[in-house]
């Protein structure tokens, strides 16, 4: 795949981040939320680390290594990302942040089935996991809409802060049975 794809849901576009979307992203990402609810959104959240951020995944993507999609409405305003980064053995893991004031309305849930999709269609990949903060409860609901099932309970395999936490892991394959 030599051009970033574009996927088209019912109500949103997930293509390639652009330079043009950093300052949306630091904005939105400025919330002490994200950094709380995430393994690696820092707080605060600066220009430097939204560039930082555009590099790697421009390069994980050359290096085929990772997609990870802007999340835009149908007028191409980012919303947030969501993506794939491949951990070999055909098996991927994703992630998402969705900005503050588009939670709650099914976004996230879209686009994760369009990426599951893309994964198992695309990709060839056999399995897709994905792990939340126990404090976000929200993020385990999501997986399990998009029907992943919790594997395991990952005791301490996070830290954050100088804090041990642990993670569920969840997942699904491209067979279910």
């Amino acid at each position: 795949m030599n051009e970033f794809p574009k996927i088209e849901t019912e109500r949103l576009i997930l293509s390639q981040l652009k330079e043009e979307d950093l300052p949306l992203v630091v904005e939105y990402l400025q919330s002490k939320i994200f950094s709380d609810l995430t393994s690696n959104i820092p707080s605060p959240y600066t220009e430097e680390d939204a560039q930082f951020w555009l590099n790697n995944s421009q390069q994980a993507f050359e290096n085929k290594s990772g997609y990870t999609f802007a999340i835009r409405n149908k007028d191409h305003e980012i919303m947030g990302a969501i993506g794939l980064h491949d951990r070999g053995d055909d098996k991927a893991e994703l992630g998402y942040w969705l900005g503050a004031s588009f939670w709650n309305k099914g976004y996230i849930t879209e686009a994760a089935k369009a990426i599951l999709d893309f994964g198992f269609n695309e990709l060839n990949l056999n399995k897709i996991y994905a792990t939340h903060f126990l404090h976000n409860p929200a993020s385990g609901k999501v997986l399990e809409k998009i029907g992943m099932e919790k594997e395991a309970l990952l005791k301490q395999h996070l830290k954050k802060n100088g804090e041990y936490f642990d993670i569920p892991l969840y997942s699904v394959f491209r067979n279910k049975d």
